[in-house]
């Protein structure tokens, strides 16, 4: 079975695939103090509860986008299942062209959605990262990453609004009935939420307005995922499709193509 891991700064995502098919998944919180023998018992745990056991892996494979866990699942890999892991970078021959400044840049993550994206929709395409930070991916109608743009994230904006302003205080993220609120927590709410939504709605606009090619913004795919898609996409009609598994599928198709060449 194939283990695919994506690190992400607020939750790690596992993926346990038999052959093309997710047989289970699992989400913890990110730490970065958590040692590899911690980490391994954790999955350990994840997997005896899904009847399974380190040695039912046989390949490894994870993007991270915080460093000091990259050496850790790596050793993680080695003492635990006695593999290799792959670990994605952009230095990797995925079929990828990267029409940007500097690709080391780039998170692996963003490298994963995009494959991911573009085998499973199609290009041209736009996938919105609901989750830290909102981040905006652009690929080309070949599935090359052509740039992006990244903003704060809606509980960066809602902990930033309530800790700088003194008579403001934490809200729930739910949707309020109407964006002209009528007390204070309808007032945070239309604006933490429905000033998201705008946000996201213009940068779509933007965005797919400067794809090489595309004449009109509906021949977009718009791809959701993050903790955070659930809420904000029924919001977004320009948003087509919402897929939390997207960065998991890429590291299933990059592992593919890595173990064929």
């Amino acid at each position: 079975m194939l283990l695919a891991i994506d690190i992400s700064n607020t939750n790690i995502k596992f993926g346990l695939y038999l052959n093309d098919t997710m047989k289970h998944h699992w989400v913890v919180s990110t730490s970065r103090q958590r040692t590899t023998d911690e980490y391994a018992m954790v999955l350990n745990d994840l997997l005896q509860h899904a009847g399974h056991r380190f040695s039912d892996i046989h390949d490894l494979i994870f993007s991270s986008v915080v460093p000091p866990l990259t050496p850790v699942f790596q050793e993680l890999a080695l003492r635990y299942c006695h593999k290799e892991a792959f670990v994605i970078s952009h230095q990797l021959d995925l079929g990828i062209a990267f029409h940007i400044d500097n690709p080391w840049e780039i998170g692996s993550d963003r490298i994963m959605t995009t494959l991911a994206a573009h085998q499973l929709y199609g290009g041209p395409a736009l996938v919105i990262a609901f989750s830290t930070a909102t981040t905006f991916d652009v690929i080309s109608q070949e599935g090359n990453f052509l740039g992006g743009s990244i903003a704060p994230g809606l509980m960066i904006s809602a902990e930033a609004l309530s800790s700088a302003a003194s008579r403001l205080f934490r809200v729930d993220l739910t949707p309020p009935q109407r964006a002209l609120g009528k007390n204070t927590i309808e007032n945070m709410q239309s604006g933490i939420i429905y000033g998201h939504v705008g946000l996201v709605q213009g940068l779509i606009k933007r965005l797919c307005a400067e794809i090489p090619g595309v004449t009109d913004q509906g021949e977009v795919r718009v791809i959701a995922h993050g903790g955070l898609a659930q809420l904000m996409a029924p919001l977004i009609p320009e948003i087509q499709y919402i897929n939390q598994y997207l960065p998991l599928e890429g590291l299933r198709l990059a592992y593919n193509r890595l173990r064929r060449s």
